[in-house]
């Protein structure tokens, strides 16, 4: 049986994010913004999703790929009437001193041989798939028009098409472009066509201002262009994905909603774009999260809207009948109630480059002593406190290794950014901090079996404790590192490299797939510690876990390989860069090492 693939590519342009599956449909598009309601949704529900397709006469074999370093997608359909190709991409560029990404979508449709006959379907909907947009006839567009949501389509296919069932012969290039709120007013084909030249020109040169190694590179490039694409510009705020609801596992209840920014998974994704000499996405995620510090008097949530807003509120949406059957479709989501304690130190650890690095100016480090101190007091207070650790249990609190490793290395970031800054008092308690994190940390430690647990008193262990070596509280040359390390391969690890977050049983029973970041995490940790060819093969290993275009989700089935969770998923794209920049440092990338993939 073949294995389950989400057969669908992203494209986007940092303020919106669409999914174009393999039959050339419109399957996940949010408008106006990324936690928006869907207009197209048949990701979660084939009837009440809408569709926005391109499909032939008949039976055919469909093809997808990326121009090369952008994001920009080709989908190409073949039957026996013929061959066409289809462009699909939004906007982006540079235009009066600042980036152009409107809310539009264009699709170009081009015949490659024969006489294809098309059926071209366009039908929006709004609110969550209740209603279906209404449709109205104008010269050379459609008007879609409900609830909330104004939008048009501007095409040079005959507006009848729309209205009407049958199939159109293409012969000429065809132009769809699908607008949000303001329509297009200009030169259908000349506007397109100047779109995808210089959003074409925007991807390659972005892509050539990033210092990549020669080591896996299509892997690497792709991965980036994804992060990118999960970045919402006007805030500056990093979502974990574009979806919601898609399960862990079949049948498991496990669908979220990751259209939200979690601190965390920002600290990781700003890491590894540092790693590839992106400096840009940072400082304006560092806009966001100034403003989360001026309006948050209280704790720090472990995740905000795009826009900064605190209350996300978790409902099910019964009325969809969720991804191959999977219920509940949820939106909003509940961990924003959560206590994670490791957040204050991943803020700090993210601004770190800022102080750090001397290609910032001292004007990019405003208020520094205020927000310093501001956040090393919320360490303070929350050091000895349980929390629903990165895992967000609902139902258990523990003291977690994991969050007391991040205050640790927060506290160390902290201390950094107070000797730069002259703040030696701040820099004193830094230090404190440091010694404090360190003792629950080691509370963690089983000496029988030379491994740290998930938390203070407990026997199972965790994944994420791996990021003691990555993160150096572990000396990664020392025996206890490596001991560490064997202690988690034996529990954990499952075939071929994938790696289970932990096996205990929490709110949801016992897990059944493998978290894929856990498993680059672990290719991470075998190069820190000197297995470098453990690492090389493992990474191998792991790579055609992705889909067709090289693009992973969160979870995957180590007994069928199948992809499962939200996708793409930022982490698990951060994991791969991370894991390959380690590996890449540790063997120079001599010649024989260097594969296409």
């Amino acid at each position: 049986m073949e294995r389950h693939t989400y057969q669908s590519g992203i494209i986007g342009n940092c303020a919106f994010i669409a999914h174009v599956q393999s039959d050339t449909n419109i399957s996940w598009l949010c408008w106006p913004a990324f936690d928006s309601s869907f207009v197209f949704g048949s990701k979660l529900d084939k009837e009440k999703g809408g569709e926005f397709s391109i499909l032939p006469d008949g039976e055919y074999t469909s093809e997808q790929r990326y121009i090369p370093n952008t994001n920009i997608l080709e989908t190409i359909i073949s039957n026996n009437d013929g061959v066409y190709k289809v462009t699909d991409f939004a906007p982006r560029f540079s235009q009066y001193e600042r980036y152009f990404k409107p809310l539009m979508l264009i699709r170009k449709v081009e015949r490659i041989s024969g006489e294809p006959r098309l059926r071209m379907r366009c039908y929006p909907v709004t609110d969550y798939g209740r209603s279906t947009q209404n449709r109205h006839r104008g010269s050379n567009h459609v008007e879609f028009s409900g609830g909330t949501d104004n939008m048009r389509l501007t095409t040079n296919v005959p507006i009848s098409h729309f209205f009407e069932e049958g199939t159109y012969v293409l012969h000429d290039t065809k132009y769809l472009i699908l607008t949000y709120g303001e329509p297009l007013e200009a030169a259908l084909e000349e506007t397109a066509e100047r779109f995808l030249r210089q959003t074409m020109n925007y991807w390659r040169t972005w892509i050539k201002h990033t210092s990549i190694p020669p080591f896996y590179q299509e892997a690497v490039i792709r991965s980036a262009l994804a992060l990118k694409l999960h970045q919402y510009e006007d805030t500056g705020a990093f979502i974990a994905a574009s979806t919601s609801s898609l399960p862990e596992h079949p049948g498991s209840g496990r669908n979220w909603d990751y259209r939200y920014c979690w601190i965390r998974d920002s600290y990781y994704v700003l890491a590894s774009l540092l790693r590839i000499g992106q400096f840009e996405e940072m400082e304006h995620y560092s806009e966001f999260i100034a403003n989360i510090s001026a309006n948050e008097k209280g704790r720090y949530q472990p995740l905000y809207s795009i826009t900064g807003k605190r209350t996300l509120i978790e409902e099910e949406l019964n009325h969809l009948s969720g991804y191959q059957g999977n219920q509940p479709v949820r939106i909003g989501n509940q961990a924003y109630e959560h206590i994670q304690n490791d957040v204050y130190g991943q803020v700090l650890l993210s601004i770190l480059p800022l102080y750090t690095d001397d290609r910032f100016v001292a004007e990019e480090q405003s208020q520094s002593s205020k927000w310093l101190e501001a956040i090393l007091e919320k360490i303070e207070q929350t050091i000895d406190e349980k929390d629903a650790g990165i895992w967000e249990f609902r139902n258990f609190a523990n003291y977690h290794c994991y969050t007391n490793l991040f205050q640790w290395a927060g506290s160390k970031a902290a201390m950094r950014i107070a000797k730069k800054i002259g703040e030696k008092e701040l820099e004193e308690r830094a230090k404190k901090l440091i010694d404090r994190a360190a003792r629950h940390i080691e509370d963690c430690y089983d000496p029988e079996r030379g491994v740290y647990a998930h938390a203070v008193g407990s026997a199972h262990l965790d994944a994420s404790t791996l990021q003691l070596i990555i993160m150096n509280y572990l000396d990664p040359a020392s025996e206890k590192a490596k001991r560490h390390l064997e202690e988690l391969e034996k529990e954990l690890r499952a075939e071929k490299g994938l790696f289970y977050r932990y096996l205990h049983a929490d709110d949801f029973g016992k897990p059944k797939s493998t978290f894929l970041i856990c498993a680059f995490w672990y290719v991470e940790a075998l190069a820190c510690v000197g297995r470098t060819q453990d690492a090389i093969d493992t990474l191998e290993n792991l790579l055609p876990y992705a889909n067709h275009l090289l693009l992973f989700s969160e979870d995957i089935d180590e007994n069928n390989g199948a992809q499962w969770g939200n996708f793409p998923q930022a982490y698990s794209h951060v994991g791969l860069i991370n894991a390959v920049y380690r590996i890449a440092a540790k063997v120079g990338t001599p010649r024989f090492l260097i594969k296409d993939y």
